[in-house]
């Protein structure tokens, strides 16, 4: 995710071998004395090239297992029931959640080295779902987690689940009634997801994505049949 308009961002990198190359720096940080955690979750950082037209439709999908950890290697499938529990309750489409989540698992999310990323690069995202700190900000407010403060994502899967299923609700909510667009809702908040809601109402009203932003709906795609299969095997 990037930030924009007060929004969040997400990184575009979506291939694991720079943050093989990131955890070897990062290691020898460490070894040199510093310590932290960290890897940069979502960085949106340009907005997708708009251009009218209309958008192409798209979906998305993962894989299977069932409860929370740190480490990516763990498989996403095993939050399959916290995004069946928090998607409910922000009601939003729980195999939407876990699709974009499957979109955002290009880099490690262990919570030591999230931060240690995080001291290389302040404006870093935190936690599985790759937020910033003014999208957790903005979405926690009246929320039954806002007393939670957005450093305690890498450690909280809960957490993490919960504050991108509300963001993702309250993208849903500022979507018009109207829309002149073959892409589905599902589609366009993840869009807003990756780009911002600015760049979603754009993508609503008709503009075509960019490449930047079509690569992700590509990626929502080939991982939503995988999507649906965790939700619908979590219980």
């Amino acid at each position: 995710m990037t930030e924009g308009g007060g929004i969040v961002a997400v990184d575009k990198p979506r291939k694991w071998w720079p943050w093989v190359v990131l955890a070897t720096l990062v290691v020898a940080g460490w070894a040199a004395g510093g310590r932290g955690h960290g890897p940069d979750a979502a960085d949106r950082s340009a907005p997708p090239s708009a251009t009218s037209g209309s958008a192409r439709p798209s979906s998305g999908a993962p894989s299977t297992s069932a409860e929370p950890s740190a480490s990516a290697s763990d498989g996403l499938a095993r939050y399959a029931p916290q995004v069946k529990r928090y998607a409910t309750r922000a009601g939003i489409d729980p195999q939407a959640l876990m699709a974009i989540l499957y979109n955002e698992d290009y880099k490690p999310h262990d919570p030591a080295f999230q931060r240690a990323w995080q001291k290389l690069k302040p404006d870093a995202a935190f936690g599985i779902a790759n937020m910033h700190k003014a999208a957790f900000d903005e979405t926690k407010r009246g929320r039954d987690f806002a007393g939670r403060d957005w450093d305690e994502l890498p450690d909280d899967t809960g957490l993490a689940i919960e504050s991108a299923a509300w963001y993702l609700h309250d993208l849903a909510a500022q979507l018009p009634a109207h829309r002149s667009t073959s892409l589905t809702v599902n589609q366009l908040i993840a869009l807003g997801y990756n780009t911002g809601a600015g760049n979603m109402l754009a993508f609503a009203r008709g503009v075509t994505p960019g490449s930047q932003a079509q690569s992700y709906l590509d990626q929502l795609t080939s991982n939503w049949a995988a999507a649906g299969r965790d939700v619908r095997g979590s219980g």
